[in-house]
């Protein structure tokens, strides 16, 4: 026996079978050399009345410091008990994360979410998750991993935080299936990003000037009759834009007022059809064996993106900086200022959680100074209460 030391296992000759050289100071810890000259640092120890023999790397590959220290930790461990080379194989069984993100988007996100919804959490996946992360044990996985991640996608925030939201689901769909112990998700305490919500609202004179420019492309035959209904029933309905593009004609209800939709973002709902709503949809020309509320150019078919021609619309009445999805914040800020509370304008626009529409409560303060002056003016007419004069 010799201390196994760099200038030891450079001497040491291959013989006609594996040649073994154990350590005097560490029990158990030595060096194999094959018939071949592969020098392999190996670990000899007992776990009850079994003997195990574990490689812990090759000559070259790792150094004898770093052996020798994997051979103390492994010793270590069997002094408590535990079986090293027992882990390291449960380890090489252990599926891969990018193994488990496969089937949790197959039997989460594909089944449970909607289609637009499960699309994205896909895109997410494969565009922003590096390979390295796929490829690492799901039980190595660690918040340093998700938080380093998270960093580097900084310049983009908006996408960084979304990943962010999927991966905690991920990791919580990790444990409630049992492979990762409870209570372990990674992504959880690692901090968002700040994001600028983006509420740009259509004032009373921006929406009258976009009528007349819709009437004008209308009347010229520079836009789709299709495009020109749609954009007007997204001003007129808070609809988002795939409920109304996606709208059929059995869904309307003419006598009640209102499109039921059998499916949204948010599942069943209703659009609520006001008079000039109505008024549109009665415009709107009907084609044979086509289902659609809004038509595409194919036969049978339904208008599938509005952008292009929403871009020359807005471009023409100067609102360039006005997306389509600026119409339904448009018609939210309608019904805030109109005095409206806040649960009666989810429902209108659909929103399953409170905390969405509340994103339009500091709309309010208009109304609210105005009724306030209202009514100071009321009580300041009442005798011997009068503060000012009138």
């Amino acid at each position: 026996m010799s201390k196994i030391t760099k200038r030891l296992i450079e001497c040491a000759i291959p013989g006609a079978k594996d040649v073994f050289i154990w350590d005097e100071d560490l029990a158990g810890y030595g060096l194999k050399v094959t018939p071949k000259g592969r020098k392999v640092f190996v670990l000899q120890y007992r776990i009850g009345r079994q003997s195990r023999r574990m490689t812990l790397g090759v000559f070259g590959q790792i150094t004898t410091d770093q052996a020798r220290s994997q051979a103390q930790a492994a010793l270590r461990k069997v002094a408590r008990g535990e079986d090293p080379m027992a882990e390291r194989e449960a380890k090489r069984e252990e599926q891969s994360t990018g193994e488990l993100l496969g089937q949790f988007l197959e039997q989460h996100a594909e089944t449970k979410l909607k289609g637009r919804s499960s699309a994205e959490y896909r895109r997410l996946v494969s565009r922003l998750i590096p390979k390295k992360l796929f490829r690492m044990p799901i039980t190595e996985v660690s918040r340093a991993s998700i938080a380093q991640l998270h960093n580097e996608l900084s310049a983009t925030p908006y996408q960084a935080n979304r990943l962010l939201a999927v991966l905690r689901k991920f990791f919580n769909w990790c444990e409630k299936n049992g492979f990762r112990g409870d209570l372990t998700n990674p992504a959880l305490h690692v901090e968002l990003y700040k994001e600028r919500k983006r509420e740009r609202f259509l004032s009373p004179i921006e929406t009258a000037h976009l009528g007349e420019v819709l009437t004008d492309v209308e009347r010229e035959g520079n836009a789709s009759p299709f495009v020109v209904a749609a954009i007007r029933l997204l001003i007129l309905t808070g609809g988002r834009l795939n409920e109304i593009l996606s709208a059929k004609w059995e869904w309307v209800d003419i006598g009640g007022s209102c499109i039921r939709l059998p499916d949204s973002k948010t599942g069943a709902k209703t659009i609520y059809l006001s008079a000039p709503a109505l008024q549109v949809l009665a415009s709107i020309p009907r084609l044979e064996g086509n289902p659609h509320v809004i038509c595409g150019q194919r036969a049978g078919s339904r208008l599938v993106n509005l952008q292009k021609p929403w871009t020359a619309i807005r471009k023409r009445a100067g609102l360039d900086n006005v997306r389509i999805h600026d119409l339904r914040h448009s018609f939210a800020s309608v019904a805030v200022a109109s005095g409206m509370s806040l649960p009666m304008i989810g429902k209108l626009l659909g929103h399953s959680q409170p905390q969405t529409t509340a994103r339009y409560a500091h709309l309010a303060d208009d109304p609210m100074k105005h009724a306030a002056d209202q009514i100071g003016k009321r009580i300041n007419l009442v005798p011997g209460l009068r503060i000012v004069s009138p």
